[in-house]
């Protein structure tokens, strides 16, 4: 495997990239790798004007497949999606909307990736798996109307064992 689709190791082999190296040094390539292609990011939120609380809607970015959970148009969704950022390094100490899942986050906080991320399992589909994806469980900007008759809170709390760094054991599933 290459470097990106390197796993963490317990024997005393190579680290993954994703262990050894700084976020602000990482090569692009590296850093879109982080990236776990859940689409949760591209949801829009809602920030009460009051208390400054980030709520969560399930209403998908027009650019988002909502299946696939992939950008229709990713090389230039900024020029169509005005409010799209090119997440940075630095912005993670300011942003407080990323979901608890996030590769990025996660690595800034230093964690370790969970067993579902593309890197670990080396298999894209694994986010879905998990239930961590947004596939199927959102609706397009152009067919939802007003964010407020879509707030939700499961994109900001992590689904049942995506936190493991350990896949679950499928002989203990009744």
């Amino acid at each position: 495997m290459g470097e990106m689709g390197m796993e963490s190791r317990n024997d005393g082999g190579e680290r993954p990239f994703w262990m050894t190296v700084p976020l602000s040094r990482m090569t692009r390539a590296q850093w879109e790798s982080l990236c776990d292609g859940c689409g949760r990011c591209c949801l829009h939120k809602l920030r009460d004007d009051e208390t400054e609380e980030i709520v969560f809607t399930n209403v998908a970015c027009r650019l988002l497949d909502t299946m696939t959970c992939l950008c229709t148009d990713y090389p230039r969704r900024q020029r169509k999606v005005q409010d799209c950022i090119s997440l940075t390094p630095e912005m993670l100490e300011e942003i407080d909307w990323l979901p608890p899942t996030c590769g990025y986050r996660l690595i800034h906080e230093g964690r370790p990736l969970p067993w579902w991320h593309p890197l670990v399992s080396g298999r894209p589909e694994t986010v879905h798996e998990a239930g961590v994806s947004v596939s199927g469980r959102v609706i397009s900007e152009r067919r939802a109307g007003a964010l407020e008759d879509h707030v939700v809170e499961w994109p900001g709390e992590c689904p049942p064992g995506a936190d493991s760094t350990r896949p679950p054991d499928p002989s203990s599933r009744g």
